[in-house]
């Protein structure tokens, strides 16, 4: 029944490592704010284990049935319907306790980065998260030959994509009244970055 249904190996891999950061990092209740959901399969094992939070999972337009066909296969109840979200665009009326987004800032531009981090500042409560999970540089350096070729190959498909400085990232979310509380190191040369908006 689910054979048809959009799957990424990449996800799969990495749903159960974020998982575990995420019951770390967020909180006991409230609405968590998805961006980029893709597939669903994060969406759908995190709200299976934390099935006190509320999941808003989002995505652009084109992207939204591939995405509701495995909601509406394997979600359950705290997992709301999938709602458009460009982030260069208008924004849901919504106030989260929580903002969750992998793999999604090194396939934006820089101005849509801009654009996801204003928008998650404007939606977070006070002392809400934002969950950045993703491949970054550290201080204008790959962290690893993978993250190199990975970012030529995003480059070459559009050179407005790239992977992102985790410094460029604190600068902005700063600006936005978001410090940047912990970087974590996840498997495959990946980080999870931790803001909080300010109290």
């Amino acid at each position: 029944m689910s054979e048809d249904l959009l799957f990424a190996a990449a996800c799969e891999r990495n749903k159960q490592p974020i998982l575990e950061v995420l019951q770390g990092v967020l909180p006991d209740s409230g609405l968590v704010l998805e961006i980029g959901s893709g597939t669903g399969q994060h969406v759908v094992h995190f709200s299976g284990h934390l099935p006190l939070l509320r999941w808003q999972p989002s995505e652009q337009a084109g992207n939204l049935p591939g995405l509701q066909k495995r909601l509406d296969l394997q979600a359950g109840t705290n997992v709301l319907p999938a709602i458009v979200l460009d982030v260069s665009a208008s924004w849901p009326n919504i106030v989260c306790q929580a903002i969750m987004s992998a793999n999604t800032a090194h396939i934006m531009s820089w101005q849509e980065v801009i654009c996801m981090f204003r928008g998650a500042s404007e939606l977070l409560e006070p002392d809400g998260v934002f969950c950045l999970y993703g491949p970054f540089n550290e201080n204008g350096q790959f962290t690893a030959p993978s993250n190199q070729q990975f970012d030529q190959n995003l480059k070459a498909r559009n050179p407005l994509m790239g992977l992102r400085d985790v410094s460029e990232l604190e600068k902005l979310a700063q600006s936005l009244h978001l410090k940047l509380e912990q970087k974590i190191r996840m498997p495959a040369n990946n980080q999870i970055l931790i803001f909080r908006q300010d109290a």
